[in-house]
């Protein structure tokens, strides 16, 4: 009991000294005019995040239909190619400890850069498949080296009482433009031919212009790297396991629950339209709302009862066509998948408990940006595989059972995020914020 209190006393002081203060991240230092330079460099990533919006419009929108008016997959090729695409996710985190030298800044313009470069190459310079491949590897690299590092500069634009807030401002707006994209573009090509070329052009000039913008940013300035190394530590083994369970999670979302739609309620492209707009609307305000909720009532409690209700949003996937039908009301059916859908889809705003709550637990700050990128990592590692162990899965016993097994995991992730605990000396940090 005495090693156990002297312990805490150590922590308790250490992260007095520590406090994670934004003059430790290089971002632009104590006093007024530090604080200046904090809201000015928040703009700034606010613009930036907002920004890209629109390329995210046009990943989501475009993608799949310039593979299919491209190249012809068959759905099989579409989910062997989940696989180049996936892999920069997995490789993120050896490719961010050799820029660790840069800080976080400069690794997040790199990344828009990278996207910029392969969404160009994917439009002008792809001649065949394999081509395409290449150039798309070189885009997820982007994509998935800015993940983890935009969390990274939010959080180093906050205080600890107010991550979450912030990290909702930032989603919220990302989400506004994503939806005025969205219509844009729906508006324009509802009577008028898509040109492939155009559209990935103005993708990457997005991702250019939001990278200027985080050129403005202060850049943090990173102690100097002893040699590279990966940081995976015993600290960290809860935040690892939340990450690999979302990634299972996720994929079963993104892989599955949209064939669902269309293969068992035979619904088209407007469907997924229509739901993409509720979707975003609804997270203008859902995404800052579960930024407050992060504040106010702890990690444990977001990511708790968002494993709680995806549980319930995996057996309505399963069986409700079963029971509605059962009862005599089958036109309920596509209603409640409708709604688990949405759900689902805005569940994954809940990503924001796990950054913080590595943030709260980090042994030291320089320990945050490496840790999330193998948080990455670790999600893709499986995420690469699961649509096909989820195809072999409905193609041997049907759809249902790939939802059981989501539920599944739903319940290992509400058992590990039970265990989440956040250290005293963090409580104690907050209160004298």
């Amino acid at each position: 009991m005495k090693r156990i209190t002297f312990t805490r006393k150590i922590m308790i002081e250490m992260t007095r000294k520590r406090r994670f203060t934004h003059k430790s991240q290089g971002f632009g230092g104590g006093g007024s005019r530090g604080i200046r330079m904090k809201k000015r460099d928040f703009t700034l990533f606010l613009l930036a995040s907002a920004l890209l919006g629109i390329t995210q419009s046009i990943d989501t929108s475009f993608f799949n239909n310039f593979l299919n008016d491209s190249f012809r997959l068959t759905v099989s090729e579409r989910t062997i190619l989940e696989i180049p695409r996936e892999f920069p996710g997995f490789a993120v985190v050896f490719v961010s400890t050799l820029l660790l030298f840069l800080g976080d800044v400069r690794v997040a313009v790199v990344a828009n850069a990278l996207a910029a470069f392969g969404m160009m190459g994917m439009g002008f310079l792809a001649a065949d498949f394999n081509g395409m491949v290449l150039w798309l590897l070189i885009f997820s690299m982007g994509q998935h080296l800015y993940m983890p590092i935009s969390n990274s500069i939010a959080m180093n634009l906050s205080d600890q009482a107010n991550m979450g807030k912030r990290l909702g401002q930032i989603n919220g707006a990302n989400t506004f433009v994503f939806l005025l994209a969205n219509l844009t573009f729906a508006l324009i090509f509802k009577n008028i031919k898509v040109n492939y070329q155009m559209i990935f052009l103005i993708g990457a000039i997005t991702f250019l212009l939001a990278g200027c913008l985080l050129i403005l940013m202060v850049p943090n300035k990173p102690k100097k790297a002893k040699g590279y190394k990966l940081i995976l530590k015993k600290e960290y083994t809860l935040f690892y396991v939340l990450n690999i369970l979302y990634g299972a999670r996720k994929q079963i979302f993104l892989t599955f629950a949209p064939w669902v739609l269309i293969k068992i309620f035979n619904q088209g492209v407007s469907t997924f339209a229509t739901l993409g707009f509720i979707i975003a609307a609804a997270s203008i305000f859902f995404k800052p709302f579960v930024g407050y909720l992060i504040d106010k009532l702890g990690e444990r409690f977001v990511l708790a009862g968002e494993a709680i209700i995806l549980i319930f949003v995996c057996l309505g996937y399963a069986f409700s066509k079963e029971f509605f039908e059962g009862i005599g009301r089958g036109e309920l059916a596509i209603i409640f998948i409708f709604a688990c859908y949405i759900m689902d889809q805005m569940l994954m705003a809940s990503t924001m408990a796990r950054a913080t709550y590595l943030r709260r637990i980090a042994v030291a700050p320089e320990d945050v940006s490496p840790s999330l990128s193998m948080g990455t990592t670790l999600d893709h590692a499986l995420a690469m595989f699961i649509p096909w162990l989820g195809g072999l899965l409905w193609a041997a016993w049907g759809y249902e059972y790939v939802f059981i097994a989501g539920a599944f995991i739903a319940a290992l992730n509400l058992i590990a995020a039970s265990r989440i605990k956040i250290p005293q000396s963090v409580t104690v940090m907050q209160s004298d914020s």
